[in-house]
Formats: C-alpha cells, sequence, structure tokens
C-alpha cells in the first residue's frame, strides 16, 4: 500500500467505525505549540491556531462582544486583548510571575474551542485522545487531562509520534520525527507501546527556526522593522534546506518606507540548523537498538508534523545520514496536518469501551 493510500484507509476506517458506540463520538486531538487539529469518527476535521485572547478592558469588551477569542480570530483582534499561546514547547507554561493559572484557564479553552469543532450532538458522549509531547512531564500531563475534562466525557493521552504511526499501521521497526512548533519529537516504534527509552524530545524545532531567522535578518536588513509573527509566516511561505529555490523577496518597513530585502541565504542558512541535532538524535536510537535490527529502522524513518512541509527537509536529513550514520531513508506522510489527529482518533476506536469507562 502506497503512503496516501495508507493515510487515506486511516482516515476512512476511522469514519466508518463511527458507529461502535452509539451515542459516542471519538476525537483525536494534535495539541500542538503553533496549531491544533482533530479528526472525528463523524468525519470532522479541522485545524485552530493554539493562541488564546481576552478583552484587554471594558471598552474592548464592548467592541468585541466576547469573553474570549480563538485561533485566526484572536490573532487579527490581538491589539485589543491580552494573548496567551498557553503551550510551550508542548507543554503548559508554569511562570514565576502567577500566570500559570491563566495558562491553564486558556489551556481549557482552546481544548474546548477545538473539540466544539467536531459538532458533537447534543445527546452523544465525547470520548477524545490527545497527543502530547513524547517526553512531557507527569505534571504537565496532568494540567492537560485536567482541562480537557472541562470538554470531554473521557480522555486520554498518547506520545504523538506515536499516534503517528499508528494511524499508518506502522507499528513496527520505524523511526517517527515529528516536528511542531515547540518540540521535534522522536519516537522508536518496535512492535509494543514505546518507553521512556524509545523516545527523544528536542527543542530544535518552529519556533527555534522562527528566533534563528530573525537574528539573521536582523543583522542583515539594515534599518528594517519587523516581528516574529511577520517573520514565522515568511518561513512558513518560504522555508527550504536543499534543492535550490528562486529568490526570496520581501519587502520590511523602513523609517516607514517599504524597502525589498533578498534573503534567500539567510532562510537556507537558518531552517538547516534542525538538521544536525535531530540527526543525532535519530543516530542515538539506532545505536541503541537490537544490532540485528538497526538497519531497519535507518530505512523506516518517517517524518511527520508541520515541519516537515520545509522544503526538500526529507532530502536533507537522509544526506546527513548517510555521512552520520551510514544511510538511511526518510518518507515524508501525506498530511502532516492531520497526521497525528488521525492517528490519535484511531488509538481511540480501538480502545474498548470498558477501558473508556474506567477513565470517566
Amino acid at each position: 500500500m502506497s503512503q496516501s493510500e495508507s493515510n487515506q484507509a486511516s482516515a476512512g476506517d476511522a469514519s466508518s467505525s463511527g458507529s461502535k458506540e452509539a451515542g459516542v463520538l471519538y476525537v483525536g486531538v494534535d495539541l500542538g505549540t503553533s496549531r491544533t487539529s482533530i479528526s472525528a469518527s463523524n468525519g470532522v476535521r479541522e485545524t485552530v491556531a493554539s493562541v488564546v485572547g481576552y478583552p484587554k478592558d471594558v471598552v474592548s469588551k464592548k467592541l468585541l462582544k466576547k469573553d474570549v477569542l480563538v485561533g485566526q480570530e484572536a490573532l487579527e483582534r490581538r491589539l485589543s486583548l491580552n494573548m496567551f499561546r498557553p503551550l510551550e514547547h508542548g507543554v503548559l507554561k508554569t511562570d514565576e510571575d502567577g500566570s500559570q493559572d491563566q495558562n491553564a484557564r486558556a489551556a481549557a479553552d482552546l481544548l474546548k474551542a477545538a473539540i466544539s469543532m467536531a459538532r458533537a450532538r447534543k445527546d452523544e458522549l465525547v470520548y477524545a485522545v490527545i497527543g502530547a509531547p513524547a517526553q512531557a512531564s507527569i505534571h504537565s500531563k496532568n494540567a492537560i487531562l485536567k482541562a480537557a475534562r472541562e470538554c470531554v466525557d473521557s480522555v486520554m493521552l498518547c506520545s504523538e509520534p506515536f499516534a503517528v504511526a499508528y494511524g499508518l499501521d506502522m507499528l513496527e521497526d520505524v523511526l517517527v520525527i515529528d516536528i511542531g512548533a515547540g518540540t521535534t519529537d522522536l519516537c522508536r516504534m518496535h512492535g509494543t507501546m514505546p518507553e521512556e527509552s524509545d523516545q527523544i524530545t528536542l527543542t530544535y524545532a518552529g519556533d527555534f527556526l522562527d528566533k534563528e531567522l530573525y537574528k539573521a535578518l536582523e543583522a542583515s536588513c539594515t534599518g528594517a522593522s519587523f516581528t516574529i509573527g511577520m517573520i514565522k509566516d515568511i518561513k512558513e511561505k518560504y522555508a527550504y534546506v536543499s534543492g535550490g529555490s528562486d529568490p526570496v523577496l520581501v519587502e520590511f518597513p523602513v523609517e516607514g518606507k517599504p524597502v525589498q530585502f533578498d534573503i534567500t541565504q539567510q532562510i537556507l542558512d537558518s531552517c538547516r540548523k534542525i538538521i544536525p541535532p535531530i540527526v543525532e538524535s535519530l543516530g542515538q536510537l539506532v545505536a541503541s537498538f537490537d544490532p540485528e535490527f538497526q538497519h531497519r529502522l535507518r530505512n523506516r524513518v518517517l517524518l511527520a508534523g508541520g515541519g516537515s512541509m520545509i522544503r526538500g527537509l526529507d532530502r536533507a536529513i537522509e544526506e546527513h545520514m548517510k555521512s552520520k550514520l551510514g544511510g538511511g531513508r526518510v518518507l515524508r506522510i501525506e498530511e502532516p496536518m492531520y497526521g497525528g489527529a488521525n492517528g490519535a482518533l484511531k488509538i481511540a476506536h480501538d480502545m474498548p469501551a470498558e477501558y473508556w469507562e474506567q477513565l470517566r
């Protein structure tokens, strides 16, 4: 079965088995630092930016006529809002200034908005599986579970890269790289539930690239004004690491006047910085595996997550693996935005009904 057919089969199986238990809507959630995606057993699939905003004062509340805004709506009205990005490096923030409770509230509101996009009927119970970073702390997992219980009837967590592999039925001798905004999660699958030693979480991910590109442009674009949000948009549109590129020309204001800059080289140099740490971590997972099966792991590497859409990244990782690990093969999944959510939904379907009852 081809990669595309495997993805389609996973989504189709999940949707068609929605009647396994009458009155239950199953939802798979990929809870990300930048975006949160859901796949539901009624066929709904949606994505929302992982940002939450609250009116700054009575004037903004009167203007917006809402107590909370989520996703793109919040981004568009952010000047009137106190903005929260509740997940940093894939876990709930715990700030010294006392904003932990605010971030927990924002996480709960984000999950509520995401689950509501599944459009559950009033007579349906909602059972959700949420993908969390591979090495999220117990404290962070408990905080996510607590936030989720405000909007679902039963919930469980799983490793994000494990969900990707499960959704594709690739559970044996495979390495998953899930590149998000806050973290890059790596997971080694060998026919059993992955243990702690099978998983590595890195902070070399989308947010890291945004900061590196910001620094590079700050040094090279003399007098230009820009924000990290502008840099993120540029990265998502033009990011590449191999295969060449047409000149990347962007406009930044210089003393209020738009000026064009060529940032092709800065994008290439910044984006390539995540490759060495990823390949180093792949090497750790391969080297600590059974020697008889190491070659299988090297040749079954799945690239997933929003970061996998960086142009040429699969080939660039392969080239680095060749020089550092003696070779390897990298496959980019067909639906990077929904790979984790599709897998989480499949896990939800496959869990026995009595297991969900125990979690309620």
